[in-house]
């Protein structure tokens, strides 16, 4: 068997794992987030603002919010829910110690702390924890399109061949919900963008590049006979004409449905199809072809799936843009965001629920087809993330109210208070304007700022080892020192992008 034959069964006919190993891997993400937060006010506790430079930055970021994530689907995969209890267990420690050390608030009780915590208005104007969300989800996928491809990445993390719930499906359909949490709809609902010509034709317009990256991919892969999984899209298909479809799909649907109605047609769109599937030949066409066999004959047998499997995608969409809706609502106080944080819990569980009950009597969910029971199992999945992630925000901003004046990137900040030193006050004052700059120095911030581009940086440079590598052969040794060596490529291109100030992005 040839090596593109190799590696192609490598990641085929796969069936994925739990929802609970799923839910205490995407755990580490919002972990890191914290760990990374409570250094920086540790340090600010003992030594003042930090004034590193950005290497040292990026070095920092890196080995904390990035090296985790790789480590925790490769060598730690099989010991993963210590994981998260080693974090908690660390971060409860430091909590305790900040509250003894604290240099604000002191003298006040802890139910005291609580009620002006609750009532703290966070100063910044968006929302960091929607950045982190994307951005994570960003990681998380960069890690796994290369790890996959190498033993060391388990078996039942990679993409499921026709159902079951693998990380890499999940990853699939929260990319769509990431996109759809800032699409430019629900932006412009809550007064972040400012009404410039038709929605509609703005989507089709800013589309192109993903059409352009969709035809480039497939070029490439076809130029250089690189190994495919066809059952995933197709033979022509891929997920950026996936992304492109979507989009402008969604925004077709709201020419004639109210934003704030976008649930009701994800609820409509995925019962129909789920209906259609059950009640047709659509599904057996789907997974076997128009003879049974699986053939690839004709453009519609091809890409059977990712032309059909579009539907379900806009269904999950569509629930993204209603979530992205509410978290962008306006939130004047802490105590706020923890009502909606426990609000997207409950409708979390609850869909969860559905989803179990989906399986039972339905069918199993499949990212192949995006039937009713993946699109319902991605929206919780995504829903019990970002209150995750949320709940992480919260938890920095509680530490920096004990700490005076501690500041950490892409987080929110706290407002001045009665019980604030002023004598440190004053000092962090003049600290905060002398290194303002600096601080804006942030992996998640650089990364943000060009998803699309880490997104597709990160394609090539896996493509790129897969061409010089073997990696079905490869040792674990090798493999981590791979699989660290190209995120940190992907990573500082991105930061110096970042500490360059270019956003490249032309529509």
């Amino acid at each position: 068997m040839s090596g593109k034959l190799l590696k192609e069964a490598f990641v085929s006919n796969l069936n994925g794992t739990s929802l609970t190993e799923i839910s205490l891997g995407l755990s580490v993400p919002p972990l890191c987030v914290v760990g990374r937060g409570l250094l920086l006010i540790f340090h600010h506790l003992q030594h003042g603002e930090p004034t590193w430079s950005w290497q040292y930055r990026l070095l920092l970021d890196f080995v904390l919010l990035v090296v985790p994530i790789i480590l925790s689907c490769t060598l730690l995969s099989n010991v993963l829910f210590c994981v998260p209890l080693f974090f908690l267990a660390v971060y409860a420690i430091t909590l305790c110690a900040f509250y003894i050390k604290r240099n604000n608030y002191v003298g006040v009780s802890i139910q005291e702390i609580i009620r002006v915590f609750l009532q703290t208005e966070p100063e910044n104007d968006f929302v960091p924890s929607i950045t982190i969300f994307r951005v994570a989800i960003n990681i998380l996928t960069a890690v796994s399109i290369l790890a996959v491809d190498f033993p060391l990445f388990p078996r039942r993390y990679a993409k499921t061949e026709s159902y079951g719930t693998g990380v890499m499906d999940f990853g699939v359909g929260c990319y769509v919900f990431a996109n759809a949490l800032v699409s430019p709809e629900a932006r412009r609902h809550c007064g972040m963008l400012q009404k410039k010509g038709s929605p509609l034709t703005k989507q089709i317009v800013s589309v192109w590049p993903l059409l352009l990256l969709g035809i480039g991919r497939f070029l490439s892969v076809k130029a250089v006979d690189y190994h495919e999984h066809v059952s995933e899209y197709g033979v022509h298909w891929n997920f950026f004409f996936t992304l492109a479809v979507v989009r402008v799909g969604a925004s077709v649907l709201l020419t004639i449905i109210p934003l704030h109605r976008s649930w009701i047609v994800a609820v409509v769109l995925a019962v129909l199809y789920q209906i259609t599937l059950e009640t047709t030949t659509l599904k057996m066409f789907i997974l076997h072809g128009t003879d049974g066999k699986g053939t690839r004959e004709g453009i519609l047998n091809a890409n059977r799936e990712g032309l059909l499997s579009v539907f379900g995608y806009v269904a999950i969409y569509m629930a993204g843009m209603q979530v992205g809706l509410y978290v962008l609502k306006k939130r004047t106080v802490v105590k706020d965001w923890v009502k909606a944080i426990f609000f997207l819990l409950v409708a979390s569980f609850t869909l969860f629920t559905m989803f179990n009950m989906l399986q039972e009597y339905i069918e199993h969910a499949s990212r192949r087809i995006a039937n009713l029971p993946f699109v319902v199992w991605v929206v919780a999945q995504c829903l019990f993330f970002l209150s995750t992630i949320l709940f992480a925000d919260l938890v920095l901003v509680f530490a920096k109210l004990l700490v005076n004046g501690s500041t950490v990137p892409c987080s929110w900040n706290c407002p001045k208070s009665l019980y604030r030193n002023k004598k440190i006050d004053d000092l962090d004052s003049s600290s905060k304007r002398k290194d303002i700059k600096r601080r804006t120095f942030c992996l998640l911030d650089a990364i943000s700022r060009n998803q699309l581009l880490f997104f597709l940086l990160a394609n090539v440079m896996t493509g790129l080892v897969n061409m010089l590598l073997d990696t079905i052969h490869t040792n674990n040794s090798l493999a981590l020192s791979v699989l660290i060596l190209y995120m940190f490529c992907n990573c500082i291109v991105m930061y110096v992008l970042h500490v360059q100030n270019i956003a490249l992005k032309c529509w």
